[in-house]
């Protein structure tokens, strides 16, 4: 599909692009011996040619016009190589009369690199517009893969016909997270409405943010951890509030369809790049929070701990696992420069408060059926800003926390954190996995995943061979189940799984809470014999409870049905948990997207969603019914 190119707003002199190459690489064989530390300059360490950094000198018509070149590549390049990661130290970067306005397109990263949101100011926009597919059918239900944090944005756009100077435009949907962001001047939509079409959208995360008035519009479901807004409109299906300053009140529900949550029982916001007053690079780890509500930084520097960039092993695509272990081992800390990492043997993460930390969405992908990621029994591990693909041969997992069929218990204080971790089942090239998120340690926050069997994408079927392309995907594109939980008191703050071939989400430990869950069943099933287990029950739920919990609570979930490739196949129940008063389900949902049935909501109870409702969802307040 073809977009037209967006023309910026603002007449700006044609420059050549100066910033960092455009290049992705991949893992090379190991060394015959480990290669020792690097060398790391605090004050300029080398983040690799993928890596733009901006100081408020920089004229902001050069970055603008970089930036502006960066978005046109990347605004269709849903499944390229390509990784990106752009930076402002601390500033000023535009004016009332010459603001700085620019997009961002697919793995792209934008940061500021101050301490706190306020020590970056940009004076502008910052926006993902609509893919249009036709003149009069855009949308942003796959405007996926995307970052913006750590800064201010007083929202000023200068435009041409009125319209886009309503708002900051974030028109999104998964794996696209904003953090630490303090936004004022306009309202910020997450839809963009000026456009033709149905502009739907299927987002999104928020977290760490002082926000101006939200338009939510057509956003099928969001979440707003820890955040403050000065208010908050439409909602379609599902939108949860935890822990915000201002958010609307859910008496209602589901109209509007809101859930609020006064405050967050365990959040830990996401590590971040900064620079000192001395201009020296650090990594701001924040510390875990129980029971909290609005900005981590609104007193000052969010509570935490900062780690010099010299104590990072700084990787980039072409190093080898070994030596990445090796750092590891040493007691370094891992930074992934952006890029694709071919992974042929696992990265060890082993020892207690390790930081693993992606940007400019740093991916890591499967050879030869590996694990990729393992993360060992160790409290205060943070994951934070990778992503993991499945390869082409099949891997028993992507990403294991924890020692299989045993987790070792870890106390509460000071969890295991995966934030803003990815993954992903097919799209750029076929992938086979069995499990892609496997869960055994104890004490565990989960803070925004999205989970993905792609449902689309460029995996190589031969269009000629007479096979119906879904039919093809569902025995090539392999992947069994999505998120299985096993430990106890594991928490999930934004948890997006989709499209599994058995389970999406299987959860097996005790006093599981998860706040915001979104589930699409897979496309592809081609008969309902392959989507019927074995003791005959119609489908998979998308979100299952095993039978022997007693004590489990997710607020703010859907389950939705598109079986595009064969519309006759049903799904019993949404949700499946045991009946036990201790495991509670409150504001929960399913909805027919146009093809297939889900017969009842959770065990039997709730209405029918299919073609004879299709967009309407069978909600349910709690269950069981107080």
């Amino acid at each position: 599909m073809t977009t037209p190119t967006h023309h910026r707003r603002k007449t700006r002199i044609a420059a050549v692009v100066t910033g960092a190459t455009l290049v992705a690489g991949a893992f090379m064989a190991a060394p015959a011996a480990a290669a020792p530390p690097r060398a790391v300059d605090p004050f300029d360490p080398d983040l690799g040619p993928n890596v733009t950094v901006y100081s408020p000198d920089t004229p902001v018509d050069q970055i603008e016009a970089e930036l502006d070149a960066l978005a046109d590549q990347q605004r269709d390049a849903e499944m390229s190589s390509v990784r990106r990661a752009v930076y402002f130290l601390p500033g000023q970067y535009g004016t009332a009369d010459n603001p700085l306005q620019f997009d961002v397109g697919y793995y792209t990263e934008v940061a500021g690199l101050g301490a706190s949101p306020t020590d970056v100011d940009i004076n502008g926009s910052i926006e993902v517009y609509n893919r249009c597919l036709t003149a009069d059918n855009c949308i942003a239900l796959v405007n996926f893969w995307r970052t913006i944090s750590n800064l201010s944005l007083q929202v000023n756009s200068l435009d041409d016909d009125g319209c886009r100077a309503s708002a900051n435009f974030w028109a999104v949907s998964q794996a696209v997270s904003m953090r630490r962001l303090d936004i004022s001047g306009a309202n910020l939509s997450l839809m963009d409405y000026c456009t033709a079409g149905p502009q739907f959208a299927s987002g999104g995360f928020i977290a760490d943010s002082r926000l101006p008035f939200v338009v939510s519009g057509s956003q099928q479901q969001w979440l707003t951890r820890n955040s403050e807004v000065a208010g908050w409109s439409n909602g379609v299906w599902n939108q949860v509030f935890s822990g915000v300053v201002g958010a609307p009140d859910d008496a209602g529900f589901p109209d509007p369809p809101y859930t609020t949550i006064d405050e967050t029982p365990l959040s830990r916001e996401k590590p971040y790049l900064y620079v000192d007053d001395e201009g020296r690079y650090n990594v701001r780890v924040p510390e875990a929070q129980s029971d909290t509500r609005g900005v981590s930084w609104a007193d000052g520097m969010t509570a935490g701990r900062s780690i010099p960039i010299t104590d990072f092993f700084i990787a980039k695509p072409g190093d080898s696992v070994k030596d990445i272990n090796n750092a590891l081992a040493r007691g370094q800390h891992l930074l992934l420069t952006p890029g694709v990492y071919d992974i042929a043997q696992t990265i060890d993460v082993k020892r207690a408060d390790t930081v693993v930390l992606g940007i400019g969405h740093a991916t890591l992908t499967a050879v030869g059926g590996a694990v990729p990621l393992e993360v060992k029994d160790a409290a205060g591990i943070v994951i934070a800003g990778v992503t993991i693909d499945a390869g082409t041969e099949l891997s028993p997992v992507l990403l294991r926390v924890g020692k299989a069929k045993g987790g070792k218990p870890l106390g509460a204080a000071n969890p295991i954190t995966l934030s803003d971790v990815y993954f992903r089942v097919g799209g750029p090239h076929i992938g086979k996995t069995t499990t892609a998120l496997e869960v055994n340690s104890d004490n565990v926050l989960i803070d925004h995943t999205w989970v993905w069997r792609g449902d689309h994408g460029i995996e190589g079927f031969d269009p000629t061979d007479g096979v119906n392309g879904d039919n093809e995907r569902w025995a090539t594109n392999t992947g069994t189940n999505g998120v299985i939980v096993n430990g106890d008191n594991v928490t999930a703050t934004g948890l997006f799984v989709e499209h599994f071939q058995k389970y999406n989400t299987l959860w097996k430990g005790e006093n599981g809470r998860v706040i915001l869950y979104q589930n699409e069943l897979p496309y592809d099933p081609p008969t309902q014999a392959d989507w019927t287990q074995p003791d005959g029950t119609l489908g998979y739920p998308g979100y299952v409870v095993d039978a022997k919990v007693k004590n489990h609570r997710l607020d703010g979930a859907g389950v939705y049905v598109f079986n595009q490739n064969n519309p006759s196949i049903i799904t019993a129940n949404g949700f499946s948990v045991p009946e036990t008063p201790g495991v509670q389900l409150h504001h929960i949902m399913t909805v027919n997207l146009s093809a297939g049935t889900i017969q009842h909501v959770v065990n039997g109870v709730g209405g029918q969603a299919d073609n004879t409702n299709t967009g309407a969802p069978q909600y349910l307040v709690d269950y069981p019914a107080p």
